[in-house]
């Protein structure tokens, strides 16, 4: 295992990077006149810089570069270092996707086709998906041929997954960042030191990236920022928690842990769909069928819809790391579920006091 400083330093890189670079992003986007107007179905009322992904990306990478310089991945074999440059590169990638989106106005099929290739491409690098278990009776069923599809539809999936819920302000940020910090501490309890570094990095420009975010934002990370964390986020979990279920050591549940850290968004998206084709649109329209703008339909304050869809997904993350049988997992998941119960106690009696007001 390497020492707890490389995770330190990467985090905190992270941070730092994101903190001093966002301003100038911010300011250069302004003169530029990339900006992301008000619109019926946005929640923003003035105009804001969408590149606000440009400063995560750039956190994560030199917080990465800078610990890969001090020695953090020296001692990985020929097939690990391939799995995490798939996972860099890859996420440099679907950043570069979401930034020309937000510069050019990409159409969706473009956009999607582009995904697609590059997923293909990170699953020929080891970022694959090679089985998956039967809930509770704890057999491996191996994919074969099915890897493929079913490895770029979970890449492409999560990264737009995340893309969807970046409605509000700190919305996706604060998710990820929950979400990134779960997966660090899951990937170093299965002994998977690179992904943990990896998700130390994107917990760290994530969550600094909040300072500028949460409401009222300054700046929106746009495309770039949501589709370079989702896919990053989905990738770790491949890497360091879905491949260890084959190990004897660890309990074949491993494959679950990503379902569960990342339930928010993969659940938020895919009602939303299922909503959408039923009532025989498509189910790539955008509209206001998401969680957070059925809260703030329902009278509820951008602030608290925003914590207590953080709430939700640390409730679903701490589950994860009760059912890893981390030393106190399940004493963590009780402390969630009293803040999410709490919360939505909130949620419950200011939706009642609007229609007590109606």
């Amino acid at each position: 295992m390497l020492g707890g400083q490389y995770y330190l330093i990467a985090f905190i890189l992270a941070v730092i990077v994101v903190w001093f670079t966002t301003p100038l992003i911010n300011h250069w986007g302004r003169r530029a006149g990339y900006v992301d107007q008000p619109s019926a179905r946005k929640m923003h009322h003035r105009p804001m810089v969408r590149l606000g992904g440009v400063s995560i990306f750039l956190g994560s990478l030199v917080a990465l570069l800078v610990v890969w310089n001090l020695g953090a991945f020296g001692a990985m074999s020929t097939k690990g270092e391939w799995e995490v440059w798939g996972v860099v590169l890859g996420g440099l990638a679907f950043f570069g996707i979401g930034l020309f989106d937000d510069l050019f106005d990409l159409s969706p099929f473009s956009r999607l086709l582009a995904q697609v290739a590059i997923a293909s491409l990170v699953w020929n690098m080891g970022v694959r998906i090679d089985f998956f278990t039967l809930p509770f009776l704890g057999n491996l069923v191996y994919l074969d041929i099915l890897s493929l599809p079913i490895t770029v539809i979970w890449l492409v999936g999560l990264a737009n997954a995340i893309n969807w819920i970046d409605g509000l302000d700190g919305l996706a940020a604060g998710v990820c960042g929950i979400a990134a910090v779960v997966l660090f501490v899951l990937c170093l309890f299965m002994e998977q030191s690179e992904a943990a570094l990896i998700a130390a990095a994107l917990a760290g420009g994530a969550l600094g990236f909040l300072r500028y975010n949460f409401n009222p934002a300054q700046i929106f990370m746009g495309d770039g920022g949501a589709y370079f964390m989702g896919f990053t986020l989905g990738a770790v979990a491949v890497i360091g928690l879905v491949k260890v279920a084959a190990m004897a050591t660890v309990a074949v549940t491993a494959v679950l842990l990503p379902y569960l850290v990342l339930a928010v968004p993969i659940l938020d998206m895919s009602v939303v769909i299922l909503s959408r084709v039923i009532k025989g649109k498509s189910p790539f329209k955008a509209d206001k069928g998401h969680l957070h703008h059925r809260l703030i339909n329902a009278g509820i304050s951008h602030r608290l819809t925003v914590l207590f869809i953080y709430a939700l997904t640390l409730w679903a993350g701490s589950l994860a790391l009760g059912f890893s049988n981390i030393p106190s997992g399940w004493g963590f998941a009780i402390g969630a579920t009293l803040l999410l119960i709490y919360l939505g106690w909130q949620v419950w009696r200011n939706s009642r006091n609007v229609e007590e007001q109606d």
